[in-house]
């Protein structure tokens, strides 16, 4: 099985296994980085989950999405913002709770673009991938704010950095194959 150009699935249980815990937990370590960013800071959570979905695909990434939310839902600390803003379910309930289904759906959605192409396609599928995390996101997230400011709370502060993340993961991956050959 191809995945992203030039990188193979691994072909065991094991392999798959191995693989989809070290991404749930590249997911749980990006979710804990910080970096300084206008208008407000970011962390890598999201160019984990673009970087995994494009180069693993729809079926490991969402099982890498899926183990991270597990870890969560079962109390570990490994959302963005915990155990501060609680854990487990306490979090769940939050406003957030909708971007991180989005991050579930953008590994199908970046994974299934992405597999076997260039640079190009790779980084359009990030973007789409990106508008997966923010449609449930916002949807969730108006139960939190009014309709009206939506958009100006749950997109714009974000938007330049998502662009960056964009990017930056495409050219990841792109050095990543070139490294491969």
């Amino acid at each position: 099985m191809q995945l992203a150009k030039g990188i193979a699935a691994p072909n065991s249980l094991t392999g798959k296994v191995t693989i989809t815990l070290a991404a749930a937990v590249l997911i749980a370590i990006g979710a804990k980085i910080q970096v300084p960013f206008w208008p407000v800071p970011m962390t890598l959570q999201t160019l984990a989950v673009l970087i995994i979905g494009a180069a693993l695909g729809p079926r490991l990434g969402l099982a890498a999405m899926g183990a991270y939310m597990a870890a969560g839902l079962a109390g570990l600390p490994v959302f963005a913002g915990s155990p501060e803003r609680g854990v487990g379910l306490a979090y769940l309930a939050g406003p957030t709770t909708g971007f991180l289904i989005g991050m579930a759906l953008s590994m199908l959605v970046t994974g299934a673009l992405a597999q076997g192409r260039g640079l190009g396609m790779r980084a359009l599928a990030m973007g789409l991938g990106t508008v997966a995390i923010y449609v449930p996101g916002l949807i969730w997230l108006s139960a939190f704010v009014p309709a009206d400011k939506l958009i100006a709370v749950g997109v714009m502060p974000f938007l330049l950095g998502d662009i960056v993340k964009i990017g930056v993961g495409a050219m990841l991956l792109e050095a990543a194959n070139r490294l491969r050959r």
